[in-house]
């Protein structure tokens, strides 16, 4: 059985799902880590409109990217996915204080090698 991708793909969107699979389990970045490791930086929206076309049960772990508070980005479209990504995240043992939020310092993923190595 093939895995589930994103319907819509665009090469852009290609290279952000290849760098966001390298994110490993128990790890998280935020949209604009994702758009500056692209070399893209300030396009952190287009990494949450790439993210958001990913279907809940794609092969892309869409859940372990989180906005530049290290809060999951709430929204009526999501259509209760803000709460299946926390418990995604909560399930990979990632901790959420009384606000919401996640520490970054601790849980931010840091990718060695080189984002440019792991596209290839």
């Amino acid at each position: 059985m093939p895995m589930k991708t994103a319907k819509t793909k665009t090469p852009v969107y290609e290279q952000i799902y290849m760098l966001v699979r390298q994110i490993p389990a128990g790890k998280v970045a935020t949209y604009g880590q994702i758009a500056t490791l692209l070399d893209k930086p300030g396009h952190a929206r287009q990494i949450g409109y790439a993210l958001y076309r990913v279907e809940v049960d794609a092969d892309i772990p869409w859940h372990r990217v989180v906005n530049a508070q290290g809060m999951i980005s709430e929204s009526p479209q999501r259509q209760g996915n803000d709460d299946l990504q926390r418990l995604l995240l909560e399930q990979e043992e990632i901790t959420f204080n009384a606000q919401g939020k996640l520490d970054l310092r601790r849980y931010r993923w840091h990718p060695d090698p080189p984002p440019s190595t792991l596209l290839e």
